[in-house]
């Protein structure tokens, strides 16, 4: 496995809910107030995870129809677990190559998935072949060349000053194009037109140091693999690091933020 992939665990929802679920849940309602999409559509969502998006749609735009689709069957078991509603089907899929017949989606959106597709403009190209003319084609990422997840910013940053060779393993270093021009020109290279981006803000407040440190012992993601994958005493170094450099709020609490950078585009 390529070294700046090695630690791409991401097969078991439940550590996965725990690592970065649970922002997932809390952006997906932001991101589809700025769609602000009318009701009883026919959605795809591409790379649905655990499922934090598909609820809020389901939740918040009232679909006609809702096809979520994921490679991991792990992440798909988790959903349906996460979703128990009969409106949603979750199916294995690879977004390279969407077994879903063409224009036949009036929106079809994807959550913080595209940095870890292969080819990203033919993913975006696929969600474009699905979606009617004039629908609309939506995603979001997070900024990580911009250090908009702090929580994963002061791991890393912690993990570099002990261990100079994790930086080639860090976000920002292997996601540059997660920026409002890279987004923007991978849209127009898939033939996407009407493309806007936008920033999408909010809180990540952890309850105590625990709360903050024990995802990253979970082993899914990269950061949780790389923190899994050193010896006892060299993570103990990094837990104490950490420990000793974040901010604190009240009653203990660890005040971060996250920011994402979403993009709609219309097909032509």
């Amino acid at each position: 496995m390529a070294q700046a992939t090695r630690h791409d665990a991401w097969q078991a929802g439940d550590s996965y809910d725990l690592y970065m679920g649970r922002w997932s849940r809390q952006i997906a309602p932001l991101f589809l107030d700025w769609l602000d999409p009318p009701e009883g559509l026919d959605w795809l969502e591409v790379g649905c995870g655990t499922g934090a998006l598909s609820a809020a749609i389901l939740a918040r735009c009232n679909p006609d129809s809702l096809v979520s689709i994921d490679p991991s069957e792990g992440f798909l078991a988790k959903a349906r677990d996460n979703v128990p509603d009969r409106r949603v089907e979750f199916l294995q899929g690879d977004a390279q190559a969407l077994s879903v017949e063409s224009d036949s989606k009036d929106m079809v959106v994807s959550a913080l998935v595209l940095n870890f597709i292969p080819d990203k403009e033919k993913a975006l190209a696929e969600m474009g072949r699905v979606a009617r003319g004039g629908a609309t084609v939506g995603f979001y990422v997070w900024d990580y060349p911009g250090g908009g997840v702090e929580f994963m910013r002061a791991f890393w940053t912690a993990a570099t000053a002990l261990d100079p060779g994790a930086i080639d393993l860090t976000e920002d270093r292997r996601f540059p194009f997660c920026t409002p021009d890279g987004l923007t020109n991978l849209a127009k290279k898939a033939g996407l037109v009407s493309i806007d981006c936008t920033k999408i803000e909010m809180p990540a407040v952890f309850r105590d140091f625990e709360d903050y440190w024990h995802p990253f012992t979970l082993g899914a993601g990269p950061a949780p693999g790389y923190c899994m994958s050193l010896q006892p005493q060299a993570r103990q170094r990094l837990m104490e690091k950490l420990r000793d450099s974040l901010p604190r709020g009240e009653a203990g609490s660890i005040p971060l933020k996250t920011r994402a950078w979403a993009v709609r585009a219309k097909v032509g």
